[in-house]
């Protein structure tokens, strides 16, 4: 990769992003070394170029083919069973069927820039920040605590880029510094995966000795990173590590889950987080809840929704006065309602022993497809899904609407505001981390460690604060703990951008995943091809390995 693609395009968008209209900004001329040197004369200009690194990663996690965000659809719609595509000329349903080759899709979601554009900027700060004479922010109380925040932030952000990066795409190339000469820099190759998560860690450990926990103004929590947004991705780092490092065996590092633990031991000793009740469900997801770690701004109090936020591509008529009152481009798989949202259904009947050698009349847990007999049914009545929906729980009854329908529709976030009749935008935050995230990943945890039990206590409070009737036996193996600590996944994070990592990581994919065969996976066939694009004229680029010879 031309140090010049990512370089520019970084300085420009990141610099001037939030000091110009948008007018003004596409009539702006490329700035040369000149100008960056110029540039950093102020706290003002260090805060404009902090503001344009987190507008860059917005724009990166919400930039893809049709307007649907990368960060969704590689975490959530390219498992396919989560939620269902409906055709529309783009061809952004093949990913759902694990087919990354359609033009639209690979040109978009195959291209890396956008990320590339994020550290660029976030290498700028670290290095223009650091070099700044502090006589230069004689406006700051404390300019050093200034510039550390600062530069713990622009490691922080760097960070995060490149493990979306390598979770999208393995080996990435590996980008630490800016140059006043970027024309003339060499073209990169794509560095180990092991190389990128060993820089991931160490960012954060610098952004953790920089950052604090609480945030001096409060109306910046949350949407800018401290050191509980940075034990949050070292988390996620480490069990991405643990189980993706060797994917030829199913046995993850365990150092690494060690590590995870004692990140998420230090989140929670922080006393900074805590679940939101469920009375206020939505909450966690308009955004700045108690819940939430580290989420990108996108309020319409200041301007920032968005008209192709994830939840746009689902809302109907009933939230969106324009939209269709029974289509919608994307629509919640009713296998995943029925999967995730189910209970055991109790009855009685007649059951053959083995052991007795003999019909015997016990009472037992129905399964779909079997008939049961009850005081409500004596003659007996055949077990449908729909008995079988655990219609109590709050994430049921408050994120899906139209039931009845075969294309349910997904509510969890709904902020609609109207800038003119025909305007709508959403003005839900982008959730990244969340406290309950962490607390579930206790439970990952454990079943790594071979503690069912324990697994089966953190799954089981989830269940119960969230109304559920489907509580788990503590006597269940290993194996259906996993299968439901997914489950418990699935329903808690739905569309957060995490469950095809999350299957991945299991290596509960084949439960759920229908395209992703376990040779595939092995094969490493759930990374992203690397778009066309990016091999112009570098002959260092090399295609991602399971996809040579199919682009």
């Amino acid at each position: 990769m031309k140090m010049r693609t990512i370089f520019g395009y970084s300085l420009l968008v990141g610099m001037l992003l939030v000091s110009a209209s948008c007018s003004k900004f596409l009539e702006e001329e490329p700035k040369n070394s000149t100008f960056v040197s110029e540039f950093w004369q102020s706290s003002g200009d260090v805060n404009s170029g902090l503001a344009g690194a987190y507008a860059l990663l917005r724009a990166a996690i919400t930039s893809g083919n049709g307007g649907a965000g990368r960060h969704f659809m590689y975490g959530d719609g390219i498992a396919g069973h989560y939620f269902t595509i409906q055709y529309t000329g783009d061809g952004l349903e093949g990913i759902q069927t694990g087919d990354f080759t359609f033009q639209y899709n690979i040109e978009s979601f195959g291209d890396w820039t956008q990320y590339y554009k994020v550290i660029t900027m976030s290498n700028l700060l670290l290095e223009r920040v650091s070099e700044m004479d502090e006589s230069l922010l004689n406006d700051q109380d404390n300019p050093a605590e200034f510039v550390n925040d600062v530069m713990g932030q622009a490691y922080f952000i760097r960070a995060l880029a490149y493990f979306f990066l390598t979770r999208t795409w393995g080996d990435v190339p590996l980008v630490l510094n800016t140059s006043n000469d970027p024309i003339n820099e060499e073209f990169l190759g794509r560095s180990p995966k092991s190389e990128i998560m060993a820089q991931i860690e160490m960012d954060c450990f610098a952004a953790a000795e920089l950052l604090d926990w609480g945030y001096t103004d409060v109306t910046k929590a949350k949407v800018t990173a401290n050191k509980g947004s940075v034990y949050a991705l070292l988390a996620h780092l480490y069990l991405w590590r643990a189980t993706t490092t060797d994917v030829t065996s199913d046995m993850p590092i365990m150092d690494d889950v060690d590590k995870a633990q004692d990140a998420i031991t230090q989140l929670k000793n922080s006393g900074g987080y805590r679940l939101v009740d469920t009375a206020s469900y939505y909450s966690t997801f308009v955004g700045q809840s108690s819940d939430g770690i580290f989420e990108l701004a996108a309020s319409e109090k200041n301007l920032e929704g968005s008209n192709s936020h994830i939840g746009m591509f689902f809302l109907r008529q009933a939230n969106i006065s324009y939209n269709s009152a029974t289509y919608s481009r994307f629509y919640v798989n009713p296998t995943y309602l029925s999967t995730h949202f189910s209970k055991e259904y109790w009855g009685w009947g007649w059951v053959w022993s083995d052991t007795a050698n003999e019909w015997q009349w016990i009472d037992h847990a129905a399964s779909v497809g079997e008939t049961v007999y009850n005081d409500e049914y004596p003659d007996g009545i055949v077990v449908t899904a729909a008995m079988l929906i655990d219609g109590s729980d709050v994430r049921y009854r408050r994120n899906f609407t139209d039931l009845s329908l075969d294309q349910p529709t997904c509510i969890k976030y709904h902020e609609v505001n109207y800038r003119s009749t025909n305007s709508a935008y959403l003005g839900n935050n982008l959730i990244i981390f969340r406290y309950s995230d962490m607390l579930l990943l206790e439970a990952e945890i454990a079943l790594y460690k071979n503690q069912v039990a324990d697994a089966v206590g953190i799954i089981n409070a989830f269940r119960t604060r969230n109304g559920s009737n489907a509580v788990l036996s503590t006597d269940i193996t290993k194996d259906e703990a996993m299968y439901e600590y997914m489950i418990e996944r699935g329903k808690e994070l739905y569309l957060e951008g995490h469950l095809f990592y999350d299957l991945l990581r299991t290596r509960q994919y084949p439960q759920f995943i229908t395209w992703l065969s376990d040779s595939r996976f092995r094969q490493q066939g759930f990374y992203w091809p690397a778009a066309p694009a990016l091999f112009m004229n570098n002959l260092n680029m090399t295609q991602t390995s399971y996809w040579v010879g199919r682009i």
